[in-house]
């Protein structure tokens, strides 16, 4: 018992330095979360300079929050980090979706696979969004609007393959289902954008040959 003192001082020690480092890893947390939505409503408003600008800033946030928790493995499973890790992948993922370029590798980003795939899942969710604002700003059914209506297709598609355990894809297969249902309603509402089109160019036509007739 001697040394009872020494070894609780240790552990005292020990504790204080994850005490620290979980203050830290919350507060990083936030502001991870806080960068990434702001990014995606840049991008949403296509303004890819401050949407680009919100995106390094998120990324530099990410390495420093993998450096306060890297000797921390269980701050850096828990809710709060990976939480936030799953919005910068959702951030980043969109604007590659939107900007027609490559996705970012869940190792590129510094994320779980299973916090990369549920950060898809909310990407895929987002491009509804999208894909509504793009047929209000033209009237309709769109080439654009397809591309996106497909790419979600596509990651649905890939989404429901990871047919793993809930321990190991935390909640991915709930997910999924939400996913599914965004683009069921998503298709149809494009799908009845298309028809009203096809209806509306069809009577001009029909309009163009009576009066030509009556000339």
């Amino acid at each position: 018992m001697n040394n009872l003192g020494a070894v609780c001082e240790e552990i005292r020690a020990d504790l204080e330095q994850r005490n620290t480092a979980r203050d830290q890893a919350i507060g990083l947390s936030r502001s991870l979360i806080r960068h990434s939505s702001a990014s995606i409503r840049a991008i949403h408003r296509r303004d890819w300079a401050k949407a680009d600008a919100g995106l390094d800033e998120v990324a530099a946030g990410t390495r420093e929050l993998l450096a306060a928790v890297r000797d921390f493995p269980d701050l850096y499973h828990s809710g709060y980090t990976q939480d936030a890790l799953k919005e910068v992948a959702e951030a980043h993922i969109t604007r590659a979706i939107i900007r027609g370029d490559a996705l970012p590798s869940a190792r590129e980003m510094g994320v779980e696979s299973a916090t990369y795939l549920k950060g898809l899942a909310e990407a895929a969710t987002e491009l509804r969004r999208f894909i509504l604002d793009i047929m209000r700003r033209q009237h309709g059914h769109s080439e654009e609007a397809e591309r996106l209506l497909q790419a979600m297709d596509d990651m649905y598609d890939q989404l429901v393959a990871f047919d793993f355990p809930d321990a190991l894809t935390r909640g991915l297969r709930r997910q999924t289902d939400v996913v599914r249902g965004v683009l069921e309603r998503t298709r149809g509402d494009l799908t009845q954008s298309l028809r009203q089109q096809q209806l509306q160019s069809a009577l001009l036509q029909l309009e163009r040959r009576l009066d030509a007739e009556t000339e």
